[in-house]
């Protein structure tokens, strides 16, 4: 296997891992989670989903960006950022900058610090919004991957 292979083979198990453990929190666990299916103490769970989650999320985020920029140098793709038909790989990067940016920063530094509060003065509304929060990265995700793979692939939609 050459180094490019195994730069994708690596890329793509890290993009698997961290979209499938945001699709599992945000269709499975973050739902349960609001209903109240695990106890009362909804805090509790989540924190409990979300503290074994997020090193494996944040080691995929680390592995795609790494794979991802040596795919980008070594086969001197930088062109394709100025062509708005590879538009994915600008995808690609706002997705992997906004991630980054949540769980390097947002996760430990805003949401530890601020969640709890607003969980205590108001449950409801907090998980409602982190809820609708993972929607929304969760449809930007599968948006870029499915113009990642399509375009990948010679498909270019524009």
């Amino acid at each position: 296997m050459d180094d490019i292979a195994l730069a994708r083979v690596l890329h793509v198990l890290a993009v698997v891992l961290w979209i499938g453990g945001v699709s599992m929190a945000t269709t499975v666990a973050l739902p349960a989670v609001r209903r109240g299916v695990f106890g009362p103490d909804r805090l509790r769970v989540f924190e409990a989903f979300e503290g074994r989650f997020v090193w494996q999320a944040r080691g995929a985020v680390i592995l795609a960006g790494l794979t991802g920029f040596y795919m980008v140098e070594r086969l001197d793709l930088w062109d394709r950022f100025a062509d708005i038909h590879f538009w994915w790989m600008h995808a690609m990067v706002c997705v992997w900058t906004l991630f980054a940016l949540l769980l390097f920063i947002g996760e430990p530094f805003i949401l530890h610090r601020i969640f709890p509060k607003w969980v205590a003065r108001n449950p409801e509304q907090a998980f409602s919004f982190l809820h609708r929060v993972h929607v929304v990265l969760l449809v930007l995700s599968y948006i870029t991957i499915f113009g990642a793979v399509a375009g990948s692939h010679g498909w270019l939609l524009l």
